[in-house]
């Protein structure tokens, strides 16, 4: 059974930094994003990375603050993210997809392996 799990979440400051981590039960996948969902909002895509080639791409609101990277695994992958903001609280969300392709794709639904998520909380 294919699990990912993520690690690293919490309570910070504005300003401050967190890692989030996402382990990967097997080494199958092709590309692998974070995602995150506010209360009362849809879940959005962060940060994709390309497992083989290391591409990646964010959303428009994290460029500049947070980066997503792989270990040299290619079954971990991380968040790091800096110069947190109120409006970065959400759950956060480890998905993963085969395939192949170097394509960093954004919905959701070509994500079909979802970790159980791990809540980041920035205060003001």
């Amino acid at each position: 059974q294919v699990q990912l799990v993520e690690s690293g979440g919490g309570l910070v400051q504005a300003g401050g930094s967190l890692r989030l981590s996402c382990a990967a039960s097997e080494r199958t996948f092709s590309n692998m994003a974070w995602f995150r969902q506010a209360p009362g909002n849809e879940r959005e895509f962060v940060a994709g990375i390309h497992l083989g080639g290391g591409d990646t791409d964010y959303e428009d609101d994290v460029k500049g603050r947070f980066m997503i990277s792989r270990d040299n695994t290619l079954t971990t992958v991380y968040l790091q993210m800096n110069s947190l903001k109120p409006e970065d609280t959400a759950v956060y969300f480890c998905a993963a997809r085969r395939g192949g392709s170097s394509i960093i794709t954004k919905p959701q639904h070509t994500y079909p392996y979802w970790g159980q998520g791990t809540q980041v909380t920035v205060s003001s």
